[in-house]
């Protein structure tokens, strides 16, 4: 297949491009840097100045969109702005180019989250559960909003709400890391809070099950079958790196440190993929211990 991909130079954005590649596709970047690009095929695009160059586009079997503003930073006005812009506009400049594309690619994968769902504590929730009202969940749902609109030029259109990714190199368990291999990590705000987490191999295979089975079409949640609370996440990473986590952070000490982005952290989604698996996708690695243990030896 011939594959354009928004936000390559991220950590995920890297491992999509390494699978694409190894499996023989040729793989198309959009980037606002072309010369942080090696190797590949690299047009120059600002997802928030205006549309995505038709010549990235055209003649391409499918889109992958991962670009967006790092959500893990301390939530100012500025910040919020910036983080809900990048998604809103930059999807809707996409799929500008998309319009603009002959031929345009048959399939756009768009990347979300399950920050859809809002804090909703012991319930479990699916991909027909409805978007909450915080700021997070409004976020992910102008993001989907834009990328469905693909839809009305013919394009299947492929949602993934992901979780916490397991992968040392990047997101929520490389900044864990340094406080766990201290022995002074342990569980957040009670820990009583639901994680839905998901080894980053399995995300990666999911895109490409997504951009291969003309059946996976909507919202579908990049999360492992079960998730756990925060405790049993604390438990489960001191188990893999053969150290305590039982210091517990308080919840406001969490809030002074990151302002409102703590509520990530201090609530969370009880997400479960059923759509997923519904549409017959096997993880790789379906429980915590393995899937830690694996992420860490990588």
């Amino acid at each position: 297949m011939r594959i354009t991909i928004t936000g390559a130079t991220g950590v995920i954005g890297g491992q999509m491009t390494a699978a694409l590649r190894e499996r023989g596709d040729e793989v198309t970047v959009l980037t606002r840097d072309p010369t942080k690009v090696r190797d590949l095929e690299a047009h120059a695009w600002d997802p928030e100045a205006g549309p995505a160059p038709a010549e990235a586009l055209e003649g391409r079997d499918a889109v992958i969109h991962l670009a967006g503003e790092k959500i893990d930073q301390r939530w100012s006005d500025d910040a919020k702005r910036r983080i809900r812009t990048s998604r809103e506009l930059g999807t809707r400049n996409l799929v500008a180019g998309l319009r603009a594309a002959d031929p345009r690619p048959g399939v756009l994968v768009s990347a979300s989250a399950v920050g859809w769902y809002g804090p909703r504590g012991d319930e479990r929730v699916d991909e027909d559960t409805p978007a909450a009202g915080d700021f997070l969940a409004e976020v992910c749902a102008v993001w989907e909003r834009e990328a469905v609109a693909a839809e009305a030029l013919g394009v299947r259109v492929v949602r993934v709400r992901t979780g916490v990714v397991l992968d040392k190199d990047g997101g929520a368990l490389a900044k864990m890391l340094p406080f766990f291999r201290l022995g002074v990590g342990g569980p957040v705000a009670g820990g009583g809070q639901w994680m839905p987490w998901i080894h980053r191999d399995d995300l990666v295979a999911l895109y490409l099950r997504a951009l291969d089975d003309a059946a996976w079409t909507g919202a579908v949640n990049g999360t492992a079958p079960e998730p756990v609370t925060n405790k049993d996440f604390a438990r489960a990473l001191g188990r893999a790196l053969h150290r305590p986590a039982f210091a517990p952070v308080p919840g406001f000490a969490v809030r002074v440190l990151y302002g409102e982005m703590a509520d990530i952290v201090v609530n969370g989604q009880r997400a479960v993929p059923k759509r997923t698996q519904a549409l017959g996708f096997s993880f790789r690695h379906p429980q915590l211990d393995e899937a830690l243990r694996d992420a860490l030896a990588g």
